[in-house]
């Protein structure tokens, strides 16, 4: 583990109580997040931009990342500037290669030993959610997923999206914990009392830790692998 301050080393111990109800985000979360395969993702919404709206790459690319900034997601921003086919856009951007995740025999029986139901709180789409865990070898230790379509399009961290995954499936925000490898779309679960983890990748080495995040960690596997010791479990 990295040299941190008195306060990073805290941040990165685990709960002493186990959740009722575990929120897991999907991209650079559940698989690392330097396999890279979230830039074919960010490569082919460029592509479909350039595509679908005519115009070259260097300005999908800039309507790309200025929607990403505005709206949450790309998508949002042009499902409400361009009115595009929601369902269109999704299926072709997570058309990609996902033989650069390695399966996980370990995150698959680390899942499995944890107590309570576990959630994909994703920004992606059902249909990705499912291709990444079935590579991960993890599908069944879910028992659903929230995807983009079913939060109405409106991505994380607008609260609505957490309104409605809470009220989906019942879920008791003060017995809950989030795993987000973005630090800003904990927030919002934070302020529902929901316990916070960050995932931190190299993205985030600059990114100062804030109030609202309880626990960091940069392997998961491992971070999951420490519940059971510290909750007095084998």
């Amino acid at each position: 583990m990295k040299q941190a301050s008195a306060q990073y080393e805290k941040k990165f111990d685990v709960p002493r109580q186990l959740p009722q109800f575990w929120l897991f985000d999907l991209d650079n979360t559940l698989y690392p997040a330097d396999s890279n395969l979230f830039l074919q993702i960010d490569d082919r919404m460029g592509s479909y931009i350039s595509e679908i709206l005519k115009v070259d790459r260097h300005e999908a690319r800039v309507l790309q990342k200025s929607y990403y900034m505005k709206y949450g997601t790309t998508l949002s921003g042009l499902i409400q500037n361009h009115g595009i086919d929601a369902d269109a856009y999704l299926d072709y951007v997570h058309e990609i290669d996902l033989s650069v995740i390695d399966p996980s025999p370990r995150l698959d029986e680390l899942l499995k030993n944890l107590p309570g139901k576990k959630y994909i709180f994703t920004n992606g789409s059902v249909a990705h959610a499912e291709n990444v865990m079935a590579r991960l070898g993890i599908s069944e230790r879910f028992v659903g997923i929230q995807d983009i379509k079913a939060s109405n399009y409106i991505p994380k961290p607008d609260p609505s999206a957490y309104s409605e995954i809470i009220s989906r499936f019942e879920i008791l925000p003060e017995m809950s914990i989030m795993l987000d490898d973005i630090p800003k779309n904990l927030l919002p679960a934070a302020n529902l009392g929901i316990t916070t983890v960050w995932v931190k990748n190299a993205r985030w080495d600059s990114h100062n830790l804030e109030p609202h995040i309880d626990f960091v960690t940069e392997n998961l596997a491992e971070w999951l692998s420490q519940i059971p010791r510290a909750v007095g479990g084998v």
